[in-house]
This record gives structure tokens, C-alpha cells and sequence, in this order.
């Protein structure tokens, strides 16, 4: 139950700071709450992918929380650490390292989110919502924000809250 709790507040970090984004812009703030939220949401992927675990294949599974560790790190370098800093730049296996992750987030995001769909156990819209928006994020980590990311984020945490608590309310399938 605490990885289902752990996602509300993964959700509510990425919602927040969406919602605060759209009007002050990236503040230091809300770029270390954003940067800590895809530690919290690692418990609520794998108590997704275990409510469902029959249902479904280990490789999206697999992918999925191998990109959200990569992007995970990538998103805590980006708001916690070049945030600070006056127009970095990066090495260039830097650079690559952090597509790369943003790609393998993405790619697993939408297989995942296909097997929740195919295993019909969580909620569609969420899920949907969940399997469009995190890898628009990541696609986007780069850009400026603007009220579109922020809506984004708002979008791609609120999927994270609505799927964690719908796990509140569903009893556990049992063979």
C-alpha cells in the first residue's frame, strides 16, 4: 500500500508543479520538487506491472522501469543540478546519454501502457493518459516551459494519482 501512496505524491509533485509552472515559470522550487517525483513513482510502476503481472509480459514492464531509472536520473540532473547553472553545456555522450534515457522512458511508457490496456484491470483513461503524456514530458524535458508542458505535466500527474487510488479501491486478483 505504501508504493500506492508513494505514487499519489509522485502524481501531486508533477501536478503542482505544472500548475505553479503555467503562471511563475520554472522556479528553483518547483524544479526540486519535479526533479524527486520519478523516485517516488518507481514503487507505483512496479505495483502497477505486479496487479497485472499475469496478464502481461515482462519486457514492457522491464523497459518501462529501466527508462523511468535513466530518466529518472536525467530529470533529477536537469531541475537539480543544471537548472543552477548559466547556459551549460554538455558534453556530447552527455547529451546522447540523456536522449537516450528520454527515449528508452518513452518507448517503455507506451508499451507498458499498452499491457495495462490489453490486461483491462486499471482504469483506460488514466492509462491512456499515462502512456500519451510521460513520453511527451520526456521528449519536452528540454524545451522551455510553457503553459503547454505545464498542462502536460498536470495531464501526466494526474494519471499517476487517478492510477494509484483506482489501486485503492480494486481488490487484488488472486489465482
Amino acid at each position: 500500500m505504501l508504493s500506492v501512496w508513494s505514487g499519489v505524491l509522485a502524481g501531486l509533485c508533477i501536478v503542482l508543479t505544472g500548475m505553479v509552472e503555467a503562471v511563475t515559470g520554472e522556479t528553483a522550487a518547483t524544479s526540486f520538487v519535479i526533479g524527486l517525483s520519478p523516485a517516488l513513482a518507481l514503487p507505483l510502476l512496479v505495483a502497477l506491472h505486479l496487479r497485472q503481472r499475469e496478464s502481461t509480459g515482462e519486457v514492457a514492464y522491464t523497459l518501462n522501469l529501466i527508462g523511468l531509472g535513466l530518466f529518472g536520473g536525467a530529470a533529477f540532473t536537469l531541475n537539480m543540478v543544471l537548472f543552477y547553472l548559466d547556459k551549460p553545456v554538455l558534453p556530447s555522450p552527455t547529451t546522447v546519454a540523456l536522449l537516450g534515457s528520454a527515449a528508452i522512458f518513452a518507448i517503455g511508457t507506451v508499451l507498458f501502457g499498452v499491457t495495462m490496456l490489453r490486461a483491462s484491470i486499471h482504469p483506460k483513461i488514466p492509462t491512456v493518459a499515462y502512456m500519451v503524456a510521460f513520453p511527451l514530458l520526456a521528449v519536452a524535458a528540454r524545451l522551455p516551459d510553457t503553459p503547454l508542458t505545464s498542462a502536460v505535466h498536470v495531464v501526466a500527474g494526474g494519471s499517476l494519482v487517478w492510477l494509484a487510488l483506482a489501486m485503492v479501491r480494486q481488490p487484488l486478483r488472486t489465482s
